[in-house]
């Protein structure tokens, strides 16, 4: 029988459900270009630079294309969530919400991390496409390319209208001044806004729109603070449960 979604959730990933960054399973095989790796990431996170160019400075640091065993062994040894992230999944899933995500994280990434049953599967994604690997019988039915950080909007809203969702039963959760333009659309649209581990570019971006998030979750972080992951850990996601419950009327 085909779920009737109830709701929809759509989240960032990388620090925002998990203390990782997108890049994390390059430097796993080519330590060497961590350093720099960070920083594109810093740079687009904070608006100074697109997806696409950032994209394109990290393929031109690369000797060759991440293969599927370089993907495997970074998430064997390496591949974590912020405490509860699992949790809230089969919870959604429990109350018919919909989750999807909505990243610039790479897709073969999630199909690697969906294949070795390291999160519960998902519906829908809407990640970069590059790396993908042959797809799995367990990657999301529905998927997205995502390019820009304004496609999260319209990959947000493309499921909605598909899943016959209204825009007041829709929950956003990010992080950085990536997920501005998705926080940009989403106030515009009336949803409810969700802050989980905020960096200032975040802030910056929401002061600078007019945007006020409905909550802050987990760490909000300062201008120069440095992450603190240990703290960051101690936050468990479950605790959203009733914050969305409450934000959906469910």
């Amino acid at each position: 029988m085909k779920i009737k979604y109830r709701a929809i959730i759509s989240s960032d990933w990388n620090e925002c459900l998990a203390p990782c960054g997108p890049f994390d399973y390059i430097g796993y095989s080519h330590p060497g270009l961590t350093p720099a790796l960070n920083e594109i990431f810093r740079q687009y996170t904070g608006n100074q630079i697109s997806l696409e160019h950032a994209v394109q400075r990290v393929n031109a640091l690369l000797p060759e294309p991440v293969s599927l065993g370089q993907m495997d062994a970074y998430l064997d040894s390496a591949f974590r969530t912020y405490k509860g992230v699992a949790n809230l999944l089969e919870w959604c899933c429990s109350r018919q919400i919909f989750f999807m995500l909505t990243t610039t994280g790479a897709m073969g990434y999630f199909q690697r991390v969906f294949a070795k049953n390291l999160l519960p599967r998902l519906p829908a994604i809407s990640a970069y496409p590059e790396p993908q690997f042959s797809r799995e019988k367990t990657d999301p039915e529905i998927v997205f390319n995502l390019f820009q950080t304004t496609d999260k909007g319209r990959h947000t809203e493309a499921a909605a209208r598909k899943l016959g969702v209204p825009m007041d039963r829709i929950v956003l959760i990010g992080d950085s001044g990536g997920d501005g333009p998705h926080f940009k659309w989403g106030a515009e649209k009336g949803v409810f806004l969700i802050a989980s581990m905020q960096k200032p570019s975040l802030q910056r971006y929401c002061e600078k729109e007019g945007i006020q998030p409905d909550c802050h979750f987990g760490r909000s972080y300062a201008e120069g603070e440095p992450l603190d992951r240990a703290a960051e850990m101690t936050h468990d996601f479950m605790d959203l449960a009733p914050v969305i419950e409450k934000a959906l009327d469910l």
